[in-house]
């Protein structure tokens, strides 16, 4: 389960997937340094993103991977 307190990369490394959930939300930039150290969290309050909706949907992908 993905939770916003994990880090953005992470999240994309251990599913793949996810990183088209991201870019869906409006954070394409995952090669961006500040991916490398932000968590969900971080990131999605830095691009005024809905975190529960962001989390919802990421989780949606790993329950299909």
């Amino acid at each position: 389960m993905i939770t916003k307190e994990m880090g953005i990369i992470e999240v994309v490394e251990k599913y793949p997937a996810a990183a088209g959930v991201f870019a869906a939300f409006g954070m394409g930039c995952l090669g961006c340094a500040a991916a490398h150290f932000e968590t969900i969290e971080q990131g999605a309050n830095a691009h005024g993103m809905d975190i529960p909706s962001l989390i919802e949907a990421l989780n949606k992908v790993v329950v299909q991977a």
